[in-house]
Formats: C-alpha cells, structure tokens, sequence
C-alpha cells in the first residue's frame, strides 16, 4: 500500500482575483473586498495587505483607500461561488480524489500517483490559471496539516518556490517547522496559542516534538493528533464527501434599520426560503426552527433589544411554506415598536436526513405532493437562476436589501452581466 501523501489547493486572494478576471485593468491594483452592507474588509490581495487590516472598518478607511489607490468592492458571492465551481471541476478532472475544504481550496490525495507530484502541482497550477484565470498555491506533504503549512510556505516565500512547496523530505520538514510559529499551524487558535507557550511551546517543531498523549490529556484529541501529523503520522482522511450539517441558519444584516414589521417579515421570508433550499440540497427535514431579531448593538444612541424563540413544526418537512410560516409567526411574536432594527435569523435545527428517519404510524407526516412541489421548485431555480420561482411576499427591490454600492457586475451567472465587445 502506498504511503500516504496530500496537498492543499489555494486559491491566492480569492475574491480580490476573482474581481481582478473580468479587470485586466486591476492587474497592478491593490484590491480589497468588504462585507455585507460594505461594513468592513474581510478580502485583501496582496499588494492592499501592507495598507489595510483585514476587518477594518470602510469608513474609517476611506483616506487610506484614496490615498493607496485601493480599489474597494463590494461582496460578489454569485461570482465567487461561480469561479469557486470552476476552479474545483479543474481540480476534480485531473485528480483522483478531492475534499472541497472552502470556497477557495481543497486538499487532494496524490498516494500512488507515479509522476513528479511537483511538477503535477506545477502543470494544475498552470491549468488552473489558463482555465479560470485564478493563481493558486499548491503544499504537498505526508499529512494533511504538513500539507497546510506547506500551502503557507507557497505563498509566504512566492518568489523562491513559484508557488508550489514539497515537504515530503523530512529535512527540508523539519527546517520550516523550526521555522514557524506555533499559530500558523492549522488548528491551532489564538487562545490554544496563548496555552502551548505557557508550556514553553513556540514553533511547530516544538508541537511536533511535544508528548502527544500529555497534549491530549491536557487539551483534546484534536491538539493530540495535529502534534502527530506534524511528524508526518498521517490522522486525518480525506473527506470527499461534507457530513450533512446538524443546523443551517441564514442571517444578514439589513440595509437599513427597519423600525416596522412588514420588511422585516419579507427579509425573514427570503432567510426561510433560502434556508430550506439547503435543507433540500443535503436530503434532510427539521423539527423545529428558531427565529431571532436584534436590533443595532453598538451605538450607545440606539435602544438596544435582541430576543429569540423557537418554534415547532407540525412534523420533519423541508416544505419551504411550512418553514415560512413558522419564522413569521416568530418574528409577530417577536417584533416591538419603538426598536430600529438591523439584524434577523432563521436557523434550521433538529435536522434528520431523509434515509434516517423512521415515520410514526399515528403522527402527521409531509404529504407526498408537498414533496413533489418542493423537486420542481428547485429544478426550475436550478435550471434558470436561483430566485426564478419564489415565495410572492419578497418584494423587489427591498427596503432590508443589503446595500451593495461598489458591486461588479455578475459576469459569469447573468446575461445582462456579460462583457460586451465593441468594434472599433
């Protein structure tokens, strides 16, 4: 049986190269990428990450925006999930097995393959680039956490190593293990950081060399095993396929405070809807749901007001009007006049898949039709666009829409976002 080996795929920058395909002109232009309702920077390429935190607020960094010459956009998702597919279906067509691990990369398992696996890692990197338009780094290693830090190195040391860093040679290993911090090593959190050094732990040659089975006795499995994968035990597989997740929430921020239910209930709406969607997607049903409403928390001028509830379905479903229903009657009983309110969430919980749940032979159950309904709704929205059939109370354009006022255009999932060429 071969031995193990792994790498990470890493889209560099993603969504600032994402923006940076369709703008040739940007190619030299330091980009950053904000959140919802344009609040703060949570993507940065390259050349903006010596000028601009991550997180930092927009409007306190207009002036150094300006000043810089940073062009700032607003969140493109139906882009970035759009390339994100694109990037992955090269990975998938050149590669024996992949674990989709993010948005933006994937770790693939490269045991037995025969060729240089550096210059496998050279010739997708190229690919992808060609196909997509998208630079990505490559770490290969023994181990799936080897094969993160070497992903870091990839990209710290760019120049040296064009993007590809092999640690499979144990000396070449243990050289950028003395090398790192303990906090690069993936896993491992600010607070567990502040713990290891308190035991005098501050690289990752000093985690690899730590008694692993004091780690676990003192912290958990998880710290025990990235101590051993760092020695090049291989401990965790690779997942080629995402364990259904146990709750889906879907939550965003208003565009604007919203001081009457009517909006807040259509925004609701849309978190319901788009929440059953997923539920659908893994082939699971809910039990109950729970709707929250807060309004802004950081403005001492604001009256301040955030409350829950939970509410019980009728029986398991994925029928996204029973979902609806329920999130409205939580938001009526939730809702306070008086309040400006800036946030609401729908979340999924007490999930069971379809093939895991045993019917009770006196209990109410989904009818089939509702079953039947929900299929064609969502092969109609898979076809022609998400949002092609939707519930009739969420209205265009919205009072709770988030507001988007640097957003590029959807050029690959929109026909009125296509580039257009213009004769000379």
């Amino acid at each position: 049986m071969p031995e193990p080996v792994f790498a990470l795929i890493d889209c560099n920058s993603f969504y600032a190269s994402c923006e940076r395909v369709f703008r040739p002109d940007l190619q030299r232009t330091p980009i950053v990428v904000l959140s919802n309702n344009d609040g703060c920077v949570i993507a940065r390429s390259a050349d903006a990450k010596p000028f601009v935190k991550m997180g930092a607020l927009l409007h306190e960094i207009r002036g150094d925006l300006k000043r810089h010459g940073i062009v700032a956009f607003s969140s493109n998702y139906a882009l970035y999930g759009d390339i994100s597919e694109r990037v992955m279906s090269v990975m998938e067509a050149r590669l024996p097995a992949i674990e989709v691990y993010s948005i933006d990369e994937a770790f693939a398992d490269l045991s037995g393959m025969p060729e240089s696996l550096e210059s496998l890692a050279r010739s997708l990197q190229s690919e992808i680039k060609q196909k997509t338009g998208i630079p990505v780094g490559i770490g290969i290693a023994s181990t799936k956490t080897l094969a993160k830090l070497a992903n870091h190195a990839a990209k710290r040391w760019q120049r040296q190593t064009g993007g590809v860093v092999d640690l499979r040679d144990p000396v070449r290993r243990d050289k950028l293990l003395k090398a790192l911090p303990v906090e690069n090593v993936w896993g491992i959190g600010k607070r567990m950081q502040v713990h290891l050094n308190a035991l005098g732990i501050k690289t990752a040659w000093d985690l690899a060399n730590s008694d692993a089975w004091a780690l676990r006795k003192r912290f958990n499995v998880i710290v025990e095993k990235t101590a051993r994968e760092l020695r090049g035990i291989a401990c965790l597989e690779l997942e080629e396929a995402a364990p259904a997740k146990q709750e889906i929430c879907c939550s965003r921020s208003f565009g604007k405070r919203l001081q009457t239910v009517e909006p807040i209930q259509e925004a609701v709406t849309a978190f319901a809807t788009r929440a059953a969607e997923k539920l659908r997607q893994q082939h699971s049903l809910c039990r109950q749901i729970r709707v929250s409403l807060r309004t802004g928390m950081f403005n001492p001028n604001e009256a301040k007001y955030a409350n829950g509830l939970l509410c019980q379905l009728p029986y398991p479903t994925d029928d996204t009007r029973l979902i609806i229903a329920a999130a409205h009657e939580g938001i009526s009983r939730l809702y306070r006049e008086g309040f400006s309110y800036a946030k609401a969430q729908v979340l999924l919980l007490d999930l069971c898949r379809r093939d895991e749940y045993t019917q009770d032979l006196f209990a109410p159950e989904q009818p089939v039709r509702t079953e039947r309904l929900m299929s064609t709704l969502d092969a109609i929205n898979s076809r022609w666009g998400r949002g092609t059939l939707q519930p009739g109370r969420i209205a265009k354009p919205t009072e709770w829409a988030m507001r988007r006022e640097m957003l590029s255009p959807a050029y690959t999932t929109c026909w009125n976002g296509l580039l257009k060429a213009h004769a000379r």
